[in-house]
């Protein structure tokens, strides 16, 4: 059972990295297709009851972070194609696709809030600027240490109101 349940959490760390890799290589098409089937794909199978709104929620919260530092100039996206005007589907698609992380492969991390702010304060920035380099994004040079902070705070947030 404990094997199962590894594999369990493995796999879905692994869905969000193949996610990752087909949204940011693939762009927003690719994302559309691969990222809706990622996440119908853990609706179904993986989800608990209701997780479906924290990951719109996260959705609609990755929206309005990135759309604000984009709307403050952090991002260049040279002739990508513009959700609302404001991202990118690919980059939009992985706010959702991390969420579906935290009931999962990342539970353990909520309990520890400290080394949660430092993983998120880490690796938030290390995944947009390999994102950037991959997607041929340029970066304003303030953006990566303001989405250290977010990530940091987003990270402290979930350990906070984290219900297993």
């Amino acid at each position: 059972m404990a094997s199962s349940k590894w594999s369990a959490l493995v796999l879905n760390a692994l869905r969000f990295e193949a996610g990752w890799l087909l949204c940011v290589l693939g762009g927003s098409w690719v994302a559309a297709v691969a990222g809706s089937s990622l996440l119908a794909w853990h609706l179904w199978r993986c989800a608990r009851p209701g997780e479906w709104r924290f990951i719109a929620g996260f959705a609609l919260l990755g929206l309005v972070i990135d759309g604000g530092l984009q709307l403050l100039g952090g991002f260049d996206f040279n002739d990508q194609t513009l959700v609302l005007g404001l991202l990118p589907l690919w980059l939009w698609m992985l706010w959702p696709l991390f969420a579906t992380l935290v009931y999962h492969s990342l539970a353990w991390l909520w309990r520890y809030p400290l080394l949660a702010a430092l993983c998120g304060a880490i690796s938030g920035p290390l995944s947009y600027y390999g994102g950037a380099l991959l997607a041929e994004v340029t970066l304003a040079a303030w953006l990566l240490p303001v989405h250290a902070l977010i990530w940091a705070l987003l990270c402290v947030g979930i350990s906070r109101f984290y219900q297993p």
